[in-house]
């Protein structure tokens, strides 16, 4: 049983969504299993339902007022460098509605509906074994897997926008008596799940390089330098749920194939750039073929 674990990242998930296409499309992988986190929870419907160009045009083309409602974000530049900083206004707004967080993510609710349809998710239901989207239940401090399987239309689309609501940036979540967030805050990529719902192969796409040694520009104001540390907080996390799932791949016996970004892609992941987002898919699906033929040439010299 094959399975596909994309890793939360934000906008980077562009990059997965090149490395998904090569190996679906060119290499022929069939996935039995897709599990997601954060943006990858965002991807693996399409690509369980073989919407593979439609999800193409959906990420290259999305937008800030796509993902948030109240965007506490502005994107400035300076020269030719562009970057970004709080935006004072929407930000004092919500402190003046008593809101819990920075902005609210309720467009991006919206976005899933109108290009996820029921007719895919019965699709889904049908030819694949599952998909499942990772949450964290803030309420009882532990992390949720929601299965397509266990939920109806509207119920997994929720599930959906919950599992990428990185707070305090985007929407807290109240569903059924408990308040939930981004399943990056507590596990970034689950293989391990995976391994444990029966996968005997599993392919993760990993939204960080694999070597993260690199000078990080550290914010210039306390809001800036608490993204920063969000960040920094994730990519540990991520390599402890690595180190997991390849020491479960390793008991269980399971062929593990991990798919890093070749460098840092960016340092805010919720800023949703077109020309970035087309130039990372198409460096998702080089650097796929690229390992994929590096794999073959390396099998083909073992058996000489």
């Amino acid at each position: 049983m094959k399975a596909l674990v994309i890793s939360g990242g934000g906008s980077k998930g562009a990059y997965a969504g090149g490395v998904a296409q090569y190996l679906m499309e060119v290499e022929g992988r069939d996935y039995d299993i897709f599990l997601g986190t954060s943006t990858g929870s965002l991807l693996v419907p399409h690509l369980a339902a073989g919407e593979i160009d439609k999800l193409y045009d959906v990420y290259t083309n999305v937008q800030q007022h796509d993902i948030f409602s109240v965007n506490p974000f502005v994107l400035r530049k300076k020269g030719n460098r562009e970057f970004v900083s709080i935006d004072f206004l929407n930000v004092l707004w919500q402190f003046i509605k008593f809101k819990r967080t920075f902005g609210e993510s309720k467009a991006l609710k919206r976005h899933i509906k109108k290009h996820f349809g029921k007719e895919e998710f019965d699709k889904i239901k049908t030819t694949k074994d599952d998909v499942v989207v990772t949450v964290s239940n803030l309420s009882k401090n532990r992390v949720e897997y929601k299965s397509i399987k266990d939920f109806t239309y509207d119920e997994f689309c929720d599930w959906i926008w919950i599992s990428c609501n990185y707070i305090p940036f985007m929407s807290l979540v109240k569903k059924n008596g408990f308040e939930y967030a981004d399943g990056g805050l507590g596990c970034v990529i689950p293989i391990r799940e995976a391994i444990l719902r029966g996968a005997t192969e599993v392919d993760a796409i990993v939204l960080e390089s694999e070597s993260l040694e690199y000078n990080k520009v550290l914010g210039k104001n306390p809001f800036s330098l608490m993204i920063n540390l969000f960040g920094h907080l994730a990519d540990q996390l991520e390599r402890n749920d690595i180190m997991i799932g390849k020491l479960a791949a390793k008991n269980k016996d399971v062929k593990l194939n991990l798919y890093y970004t070749p460098t840092k892609l960016t340092e805010n992941s919720l800023i949703f750039n077109k020309k970035l987002m087309t130039s990372w898919w198409e460096q998702g699906w080089e650097y796929a073929q690229e390992k994929c033929e590096q794999a073959k040439s390396n099998e083909l010299r073992l058996d000489k």
